[in-house]
């Protein structure tokens, strides 16, 4: 039997019809689009294309609840047997977004020779911080559980993500080995500790001022600022960074409050000396990863700091 076909009957199960669970579908690539396409008449959604040298499999099963399978879909470049991998986390101000809308980039990438992962995960409107966060980090031990079936080197693991995902995926990124932010009912020997950080305009340290982000923030971390000042803290991940954060790559927009906490967590890097990068994408906007002519920019960043860092 060819071996993915055996790893989906081994691993995978179709979404269940029991899994219930409130879902807001109010963030999507199609609406926007629509938001932005006055303001941006020149833009196009980036469109899905199936590469030959890359394999797909989705929903994969990487983690059984109590109440629902959580999934991840798999995008990885065939040609070689151990790939670096990386992790995606998709936006949605932590209750929307789906792991559907990581799949343009996921291909583009995995095509240029990285096995990569759009993981589900649970949004605040299921459960609040900090679950979301070991949700991801138990995907990551299941792919090094099972990384020679993914064409994963398990010592070369990449987390990207996308506005709420990036500050996720920063987030997970410097709590390497912190069992605060781990789920204890994992019983993987895996580590999820990850070797590089791709931050996509997500912010790095909340803020209070009150603002759309501000209150789905609220509603992540149990509470505002003033109600839960501890939580806000907490999943900042400036407030981790140290001598032993990853190497980090920052893609951002035009907008400067999606870079809050930036320039202080380079400060900390460049004083440990830990590679960083920030790249500028002009004139765009927040959610810019989804449109052309900004999205060859992002994967051109993108690959080039995967490159320097794993091959």
């Amino acid at each position: 039997m060819n071996k993915i076909v055996l790893f989906l009957v081994l691993y995978a199960t179709a979404i269940s019809a029991q899994d219930k669970f409130a879902v807001d579908t109010s963030y999507t690539i199609e609406s926007t689009y629509n938001k932005l396409i006055k303001q941006y008449p020149f833009i196009t959604i980036a469109k899905s294309e199936k590469k030959e040298n890359v394999a797909e499999i989705y929903d994969l099963v990487y983690n059984q609840k109590q109440n629902r399978a959580l999934h991840l879909d798999a995008y990885f470049y065939k040609k070689e047997k151990l790939n670096p991998a990386v992790i995606m986390i998709h936006g949605g101000g932590w209750r929307s977004g789906n792991k559907s809308q990581m799949q343009v980039m996921a291909q583009e990438i995995a095509s240029k020779g990285y096995s990569c992962f759009a993981i589900q995960y649970s949004l605040s409107l299921e459960a609040k911080y900090p679950e979301g966060i070991y949700d991801i980090k138990n995907a990551i031990k299941f792919i090094k559980d099972n990384a020679k079936k993914l064409h994963v080197d398990p010592n070369k693991i990449a987390i990207l993500g996308c506005s709420s995902g990036g500050q996720m995926a920063a987030l997970i990124g410097t709590t390497n080995k912190d069992l605060a932010f781990e789920d204890a009912l994992n019983t993987s020997k895996s580590s999820s500790k990850v070797n590089a950080i791709i931050d996509i305009d997500g912010i790095l340290a909340f803020k209070h001022p009150q603002s759309k982000e501000a209150e789905m923030a609220s509603f992540w971390l149990k509470g505002s600022y003033e109600e839960n000042s501890e939580n806000w803290k907490n999943a900042s991940a400036l407030s981790h960074t140290n001598k032993n954060t990853p190497p980090i790559l920052f893609i951002n927009s035009s907008f400067d409050r999606f870079h809050a906490g930036r320039d202080d967590m380079i400060t900390i890097l460049n004083e440990n000396g830990i590679y960083n990068q920030v790249k500028t994408i002009e004139n765009s906007p927040h959610s810019f990863w989804f449109f052309q002519p900004w999205f060859d920019e992002m994967i051109q960043y993108t690959t080039q700091f995967l490159n320097k860092i794993f091959k």
